[in-house]
């Protein structure tokens, strides 16, 4: 992947005083450059200026824990809304070990502590109806069938981050630098975006525990199962809509 919106210094606001950019190889929804100065610039490339707004909002209210640092307010780049923050540290993992686990658990346990019962205003995507609709659009009979077997009533806790992968967070050495990413962020239920990152950063059972305890979470694995089966399909169907690979989800449910 790599940037969408191709720019040059003539595209940015000269009192920004930046005096080079290199695009980012890694960028998949939006388009990120690194600056001169230890800084990044993001240009949300589907996401409204309300919503940019929410996040940076959301990240000033959780600006105690390891979260990029907005640098400035919102302005646009080629008519679209785009942020400057100060360059997170570190590299994201292509495996975990259960002591990142832990860290991860602990991360979410403290911003969900922060975001308990706060509103966003952005659209709740994580819900079952709008799952429903997502399948509706994919037209994929199989899909249809595992929602009707996942029996979960998700709950409004407060704002979760959604998207809690492994390519979100970055580690320096063995200590969690930084979660990146919370354009995906809205209310929903705090277990299923544990289980979100469990997606990523579980590959058994001891793991999942870890995840869990760490967390603080007194819910047992079994109980934990439909979190995780409905944020396995939500993936699932969203990367086939995105045409991602969704087929290495889809087999944890089939």
């Amino acid at each position: 992947m790599g940037v969408k919106t191709v720019i040059t210094l003539a595209d940015l606001p000269q009192s920004l005083e930046i005096t080079s950019l290199e695009a980012s190889k890694d960028g998949v929804m939006d388009s990120v450059y690194f600056l001169n100065d230890n800084r990044v610039l993001k240009i949300f490339e589907n996401t409204t200026a309300e919503s940019v707004k929410e996040e940076l909002k959301l990240l000033t209210h959780c600006e105690t824990l390891p979260v990029p640092k907005p640098n400035g307010e919102i302005f646009r780049v080629q008519n679209k809304p785009a942020l400057i923050y100060h360059r997170c540290q570190g590299k994201s993992l292509k495996s975990a070990e259960v002591g990142q686990i832990r860290q991860i658990g602990t991360f979410l346990q403290a911003f969900h502590t922060l975001t308990a019962a706060r509103q966003s205003t952005n659209e709740p995507l994580f819900e079952r109806s709008r799952l429903k609709r997502m399948i509706e659009e994919s037209n994929v009979e199989i899909f249809d069938t595992l929602l009707k077997k996942i029996d979960l009533r998700l709950r409004n806790d407060g704002i979760i981050h959604g998207d809690l992968f492994m390519d979100n967070a970055l580690f320096k050495g063995e200590s969690l630098s930084c979660v990146i990413d919370f354009t995906q962020a809205c209310n929903g239920d705090f277990l299923f975006d544990l289980a979100v990152a469990g997606l990523s950063w579980c590959d058994s059972d001891e793991k999942t525990e870890a995840l869990l305890e760490s967390y603080g979470a007194t819910i047992t694995l079994e109980a934990f199962r439909p979190y995780r089966e409905y944020a396995t399909l939500f993936y699932s169907v969203n990367r086939y809509l995105n045409g991602g690979n969704y087929q290495e989800l889809l087999e944890k449910l089939v």
